[in-house]
């Protein structure tokens, strides 16, 4: 919030300055067009009086009250800018710490969980047809701890540790994993492809809960019998996470709102009305703008709709 007001107060300063160096400079010319040298020896007559101002001195002048005044509105418009943002910065603050004590409070009771199911696993004999469940729901246990632990990273953004390069194929296809019981349950055919090898800097965790939120949206836009397709590669500099459904298409709003938090389609669409409130792709674009990439929607039709999310490739 300190680099946003001041960032705004340099603004408003530059603009300010503009307008005082503009009208400062309209009455410097209309002084400098008054001057008349010639009268400079003429003798007034006794009931006027005369007063002659040197050119150098008067733009030396000027110029000395344009820094002052431009000085003035910095300092002005960086105290006003600081105060506005006070409540946006303290808000911000609130929101970090419930995300930061809500995750800390999360982590205890998920790593007892997978402790457990640790102890279960083990205690299964050999061949016990419930040991793939088990695993299972270890996996979706670890996913869970991850997606805790990013959010406690998010929380507090100077202890970022973005920067290792990883694979996009492994997270994604954990989200893909994930969310093929809700495929199945939904009929529709839900597949990876990988293009391209992809690297980026995101951390896995975060970039799988993108991965997660763009299928689940594709998923509760599809019709039965559908197909969802999940597509890796790369564009030049940047890495490429491509979501498409056979969906009835965007309507009743403007795509480019969809990733707006709290954002709905037409009601009246099929499987629309209820599938979300509207807050997973908000999540994916935030989590892209703060590595540096963007999510748009490439096309969107009584077809279906395709949604990418680009990222800077390692």
């Amino acid at each position: 919030m300190t680099r946003a007001s001041r960032a705004v107060g340099v603004q408003i300063a530059i603009a300010s300055g503009a307008l005082v160096i503009a009208a400062l400079g309209i009455v410097f010319i209309y002084v400098l067009d008054q001057l008349r040298p010639s009268e400079a020896n003429e003798i007034p007559p006794p009931s006027e009086h005369r007063i002659y101002i040197d050119p150098t001195q008067a733009t030396v002048a000027f110029a000395i009250i344009a820094v002052l005044a431009i000085a003035i509105a910095g300092v002005l418009s960086m105290i006003v800018t600081r105060r506005a943002v006070r409540p946006l910065g303290r808000a911000l603050q609130l929101q970090r710490d419930f995300v930061a004590d809500a995750s800390h409070e999360l982590r205890t009771p998920l790593a007892v969980l997978d402790a457990r199911l640790q102890v279960l696993q083990r205690a299964l004999p050999a061949g016990d047809p419930s040991a793939a469940t088990v695993t299972e729901l270890r996996a979706d246990t670890k996913t869970l701890i991850d997606v805790v632990n990013d959010l406690l990273l998010a929380a507090d953004p100077e202890r970022d540790t973005s920067g290792t390069a990883s694979p996009m194929f492994d997270p994604v296809a954990r989200a893909v994993e994930s969310l093929q019981v809700l495929a199945r349950d939904a009929s529709v055919e839900l597949i990876l492809t990988e293009e391209t090898e992809s690297a980026t800097t995101v951390p896995p965790a975060t970039l799988q809960r993108c991965a997660t939120a763009l299928i689940d949206n594709a998923l509760s836009h599809s019709p039965a019998g559908g197909r969802v397709g999940v597509t890796i590669g790369r564009d030049g500099a940047a890495a490429v996470l491509t979501v498409s459904d056979q969906g009835p298409g965007i309507t009743g709003i403007d795509p480019r709102r969809i990733f707006d938090r709290f954002a709905r389609a037409a009601p009246d669409a099929p499987r629309l009305a209820g599938a979300g409130f509207g807050i997973g792709l908000a999540l994916v674009r935030e989590i892209a703008a703060r590595h540096g990439g963007s999510v748009a929607v490439l096309s969107t039709g009584p077809s279906g709709t395709a949604i990418q999310m680009r990222v800077p490739s390692a």
